[in-house]
C-alpha cells in the first residue's frame, strides 16, 4: 500500500501548475503511474491520491445507499470536483480554477504526506490551521486511538 512521508513547500505559477516534488516522486510504488485524482479536502484543502487509492475508495463510495438521503448528499459533495491530473513532462499537476477557489490557493503551497495521499494547502491557512491545532495533538491522540495508536506491537 502506498504510504506518503514529508511536507513540502512549492509555488503555483499562473496557469495553476504546481511541481511534485521529487521526493514524492520517489515515494510513488512502482507502476503507479503519472495519473491521480485530485478533489476537494474536508478542510480547505485539496487530497492527491494516487490512482490504485482512488479505486479502492471509488469501490467503497460504489457501495454506498443510494436511497439514503445522506449517504447520496455525502457522495454527491465529495465526489463533485474530483478529477484526473497527469504529471506533465516536467513533472507539474495542473489544478482547475474552481478547486484552487475551494482551497483559497494563492501563490505559496504546503504538499503533506498523510498516508496514502496528500493534502494540497495554501501556506498561510496550512499555518493557521497547524498552530490552532497543535497543542491539541496529545488530546486527539488519546480521542483516536490512545496508546495502541502508538504501540508498533499491537494487533
Amino acid at each position: 500500500m502506498q504510504t506518503f512521508l514529508g511536507e513540502y513547500e512549492v509555488a503555483i505559477d499562473s496557469k495553476g501548475r504546481f511541481m511534485l516534488p521529487a521526493a514524492f516522486r520517489k515515494q510513488l510504488a512502482e507502476g503507479s503511474g503519472d495519473r491521480f485524482v485530485i478533489n476537494r479536502g474536508f478542510e480547505p484543502c485539496l487530497v492527491l491520491y494516487t490512482m490504485d487509492v482512488w479505486e479502492r475508495l471509488s469501490a467503497r463510495m460504489n457501495k454506498l445507499n443510494d436511497f439514503n438521503p445522506k449517504e447520496r448528499a455525502f457522495k454527491r459533495i465529495f465526489l463533485n470536483g474530483a478529477g484526473i491530473v497527469e504529471l506533465d513532462s516536467a513533472g507539474r499537476i495542473l489544478i482547475n480554477s474552481g478547486l484552487k477557489e475551494y482551497a483559497g490557493l494563492d501563490k505559496n503551497l504546503v504538499l503533506s504526506a498523510q498516508g496514502n495521499k496528500l493534502e494540497i494547502w495554501d501556506k498561510k491557512s496550512y499555518q493557521d490551521y497547524m498552530k490552532q491545532h497543535l497543542g491539541n495533538l496529545s488530546m486527539l491522540a488519546e480521542e483516536v486511538g490512545g496508546s495502541e495508536l502508538f504501540n508498533p506491537f499491537a494487533d
